[in-house]
């Protein structure tokens, strides 16, 4: 997968979540809503694992609602 890609994803997840702390979404909206991709979108694939890798550093979370996934930012005590 394209490293550069991935940092992209990141980066945009990073400044749409510091502009609007509460959101929250499932993958695909992150990826189709929260992400400018510079012509057509990646690979769904890019997305997930820019989540992945922010969750890992504690920036962001993932919750199950009911058979939905959803992502926000890492909330205070988790």
């Amino acid at each position: 997968m394209d490293e550069h890609l991935i940092e992209t994803a990141m980066k945009a997840i990073r400044d749409y979540l510091r502009t609007r702390p509460d959101s929250a979404d499932t993958v695909e909206g992150i990826h189709e809503w929260w992400i400018r991709w510079p012509g057509e979108p990646e690979p769904l694939a890019v997305t997930r694992e820019a989540l992945e890798r922010l969750q890992a550093a504690g920036e962001v979370e993932r919750r199950l609602i009911g058979k939905r996934e959803l992502w926000r930012a890492r909330r205070a005590g988790r």
